[in-house]
């Protein structure tokens, strides 16, 4: 499901501001899931650039043509909406330091978890301040149309937008959650073998 939902989150359409932009990768998972996932980035003609960690680990298990093109990664990276295939890598040691990179540095656009554990995921869900927060579907997701509002919507990472007399309602935030299962974007259009979005009215 990684590899799924990583690639579609970079490689389907890498100018959108929905597109991941930094991967953080917990130590227990660099020997495991980060090959695969950076063997299918790199197919895909996706620049890795790495923190020392990962890059030590990478270059132990890829082969030797591939490890050679990884790139050593700028502390400006994580900063960096680079809206390209570039994609930078983080180690960090468990969730608490992953959250507080993701306050520190990211967009507060839209933050993803992969993870088989419901409680982690809920904790990462509530603790991202960020517009979007999914776990294990691509960063992709986030859309107006992909939300069912019939429309392309932008999500803004302001707290507040409105100028001038509102009522509390105009005053309102909304933060998004999904709960995926590998959900990725890729599967769904108008051409042959996709998905069909199927948008219901959900009483609220």
């Amino acid at each position: 499901m990684a590899v799924k939902v990583i690639v579609d989150s970079k490689t389907t359409y890498p100018a959108a501001c929905n597109s991941v932009e930094t991967l953080l990768v917990e130590v227990s998972s660099l020997d495991t899931l980060l090959p695969s996932v950076a063997v299918a980035l790199l197919e895909k003609g996706v620049s890795l650039r790495c923190d020392s960690t990962s890059k030590q680990a990478l270059t132990a298990k890829l082969d030797t043509h591939l490890a050679a093109i990884l790139q050593d990664a700028d502390t400006s990276d994580y900063d960096t909406e680079h809206l390209s295939l570039i994609l930078a890598i983080k180690t960090v040691s468990n969730i608490s330091e992953a959250i507080t990179h993701i306050n520190t540095h990211g967009s507060h656009h839209t933050d993803v978890i992969l993870s088989s554990n419901a409680p982690l995921a809920e904790q990462f869900m509530s603790s991202i301040d960020s517009a979007g927060v999914f776990w294990n579907t691509s960063t992709r997701m986030a859309d107006g149309m992909r939300f069912g509002f019939g429309t392309e919507v932008g999500i803004s990472t302001n707290k507040i937008h409105a100028r001038g007399p509102v009522g509390l309602e105009g005053l309102m935030i909304y933060k998004y959650k999904i709960r995926g299962g590998g959900h990725i974007t890729a599967n769904y259009g108008e051409g042959e073998g996709q998905k069909s979005f199927l948008h219901e009215n959900i009483p609220i």
